[in-house]
């Protein structure tokens, strides 16, 4: 999702490579590089499947199919986010180029929307008193505050020796404790914690795997089956488990639970989130343009999403309907669409994706680049 994740790999057989050497000196010069269409089309696809669980919210009350579409959903569009995250992730060092970037590209981010979502909070009389805090984490800000508490762990995960059993521990640990604060949201931080140091473990051969004719195949019959399964769920199950917002104490379940629950809904999200990315197209398509423009996407559909509730587009009885549920559907989907092009990205650019040269100090690498 977060624009700081880059999607690009060198493009093989270039002009430079292919001339005879000189005997003069030659200036390094950096790979042509162009971002992998499979990953674009994965991050767009993905986000307008958490508008579109966003838009359905307001329609569950009532209604099992949509009750059960919406727990498949939740089940794997943010931790196949996650997961891509930390896939991208596997070279942050902390270098000072790499926290330049995690600060303009996840920090600023976070400040401005956090500010800028509990002001409109207050104005929709959502919640009147809501204070303007950095430390908590308001809707959709907390998974930028997230990415940057996974991302500056990053080397911690690379030195581990069993990376994904110790962050599954941590995950389940922190179900049972339901004394965690709110601040940065550090429950739901603990517990998708397993889905970003999964991306961490992945390699390009293992997306290839996923991608195969056999595997999209078999996603077919995986989803359907998931399906059902949710449905038969809905009135048996509290589809908050795949929210990892609360503790098991939070959710009103035996203190057992959380551990239990943890590694099961990892174990269904990997699964489904396998399935989401065999069906994904790895060559570039209409879309794929878009998957660059996720971030801006993501943090500005939720002021549409709760500006709906406010203004009462879902009270006419027909949007509770089928053929509202296609309405909704599709125009969650269009706004997420519009939300992601280039004009909007270009347009946000200065609080999604700010350089901000001039705050901080030029090392020595930039200094010869510039020269």
């Amino acid at each position: 999702m977060s624009d700081t994740v880059s999607t690009a790999r060198p493009v093989a057989g270039t002009e430079a490579a292919r001339e005879p050497r000189s005997a003069e000196p030659a200036v390094a010069v950096r790979p042509v590089r162009q971002r992998d269409a499979f990953f674009d089309n994965a991050k767009y696809l993905a986000i307008v499947l958490v508008a579109v669980g966003h838009a359905w919210e307001p329609l569950r009350q009532g209604s099992r199919a949509v009750t059960a579409l919406y727990m498949l959903v939740y089940a794997f569009h943010m931790p196949a986010f996650i997961i891509i995250s930390g896939y991208f992730s596997r070279t942050f060092d902390g270098s000072p180029g790499r926290l330049r970037r995690l600060v303009t590209g996840v920090v600023v981010p976070y400040v401005v929307f956090e500010t800028a979502y509990s002001l409109f909070t207050r104005w929709t009389s959502q919640d009147p008193d809501r204070p303007v805090s950095l430390l908590d984490p308001l809707y959709l800000t907390w998974f930028l505050a997230a990415l940057f508490v996974w991302r500056l762990t990053t080397p911690v995960w690379r030195w581990v020796r069993w990376p994904l059993p110790v962050a599954l521990v941590l995950a389940m640990l922190a179900t049972l404790s339901p004394d965690i604060g709110h601040d940065l949201d550090l429950q739901r931080t603990l517990q998708f914690l397993p889905y970003f140091v999964f991306g961490l473990l992945l390699r390009p051969e293992h997306f290839r795997l996923v991608r195969r004719r056999r595997a999209r195949i078999l996603a077919v019959a995986v989803a359907a089956c998931a399906l059902g399964v949710a449905y038969w769920a809905v009135p048996r199950m509290n589809y908050a488990w795949f929210f990892h917002a609360d503790s098991a104490r939070g959710l009103g379940a035996p203190l057992w639970y959380g551990p239990v629950m943890t590694l099961a809904a990892f174990g269904c999200s990997a699964v489904l989130v396998a399935c989401f990315l065999a069906w994904v197209p790895g060559r570039r398509m209409w879309f794929t343009a878009l998957g660059a423009g996720t971030l801006s996407g993501y943090l500005l559909h939720g002021f549409l999403a709760q500006a709906a509730e406010y203004w009462g587009w879902y009270e006419p009885a027909w949007v509770r309907g089928p053929a509202g549920m296609v309405v909704v559907t599709a125009a969650a989907a269009a706004v997420m669409t519009g939300l992601c092009t280039p004009s909007v990205r270009r347009l946000f650019r200065c609080v999604t994706e700010p350089g901000m040269e001039w705050a901080f100090h030029r090392g020595a690498a930039d200094r010869r680049a510039a020269r």
